[in-house]
């Protein structure tokens, strides 16, 4: 009764995306103004789609190229959250392409955050392709969201495995901006409430599957989550200034894992900054408090000289 309640549920939310695709095929920018009507998109795969403001991308297997890139146009790598919805993630796209930014969005399946050897470990190696392909880019920033802190441990993992292959890549990564990310302690947490946000009782239910599950399927699964948390935390292999979004009410990106990430950081010369909502939910701090949000961006891009349109700040401020 348990799994087949689970299963209904999960395909009705397939349903509903599936019929979202469909319409942002038609029109998958609309209402979203002015600035992304001049937005060309390419699907990389089915978890990465790159955007540009050029109008025309040529692409090859898994490389896009876009034209103009004498403009020498930087590029950000956006790690959603769970079952994130295309509008929401779109308006923090907006906020990177007002500076000039290209931009990849990259998301994550439950299913491919459950079994990570099939899912999450091949979009990591995707992602790692494609900016290896794309050189042009010499300016990489990363913004993750929750379970996005999660993926990037994936492919650092892939990165520290073969340094020579992508070392190209993370000589290439300039900062880092982290929104709500949550370790391994808290993924029985925000699993559940990312699949169902508004039904406590089926939250308890997968919440008590995921322990389960993470008890059961160490090699297939849980292993995995405790090697990209060590990786992600040891920064090895990538060690450029980073900004943590944090909320004092967030149970999933709590606040005391966080500080402990920044203190690791701090003790490892990464330049750390941190910013804590006094009460905003989970990957909703923007939404929360939109113009401490954007002024605490901006600030953190000013340092890394990646700020190229400050009217457009001063507008959003």
């Amino acid at each position: 009764m348990i799994v087949r309640a689970l299963c209904n549920t999960f395909s009705g939310r397939q349903i509903g995306l599936c019929m979202q695709s469909q319409l942002l095929k038609r029109n998958p920018y609309l209402g979203l103004g002015q600035l992304t009507r001049t937005i060309s998109s390419h699907h990389v795969s089915k978890n990465i789609e790159f955007l540009t403001q050029n109008n025309r991308i040529i692409s090859s297997k898994n490389i896009a190229q876009t034209l103009n890139i004498t403009n020498n146009r930087p590029l950000l790598v956006i790690l959603t959250w769970l079952l994130s919805e295309r509008r929401h993630v779109m308006k923090f796209v907006n906020l990177y392409m007002e500076q000039g930014f290209d931009v990849v969005v990259v998301s994550l399946t439950p299913w491919q955050l459950l079994w990570p050897a099939k899912g999450s470990r091949l979009v990591a190696a995707d992602l790692l392709t494609f900016l290896k392909q794309n050189e042009s880019y010499q300016q990489i920033l990363l913004h993750g969201f929750s379970v996005g802190g999660y993926m990037w441990g994936e492919a650092l993992d892939l990165i520290q495995n073969n340094k020579d292959k992508y070392n190209t890549v993370t000589d290439r990564i300039v900062g880092q901006v982290w929104d709500s990310i949550a370790d391994i302690s808290q993924i029985a947490i925000g699993f559940p409430r990312a699949v169902f946000p508004k039904n406590m009782m089926l939250q308890s239910m997968l919440r008590k599957y995921v322990e389960y599950h993470m008890k059961t399927f160490h090699q297939q699964a849980t292993q995995y989550y405790i090697r990209s948390s060590q990786v992600f935390h040891a920064a090895n292999v990538l060690r450029v200034p980073a900004l943590l979004f944090v909320s004092k009410t967030d149970p999933v990106g709590a606040v005391t894992s966080n500080l402990s990430l920044r203190d690791t950081w701090d003790s490892l010369g990464i330049k750390t900054y941190m910013k804590i909502f006094e009460e905003s939910p989970h990957v909703s701090h923007f939404y929360t408090y939109p113009k401490e949000y954007v002024a605490e961006l901006y600030a953190f891009l000013q340092k890394l000289n990646l700020i190229q349109n400050e009217e457009k700040i001063r507008a959003r401020l």
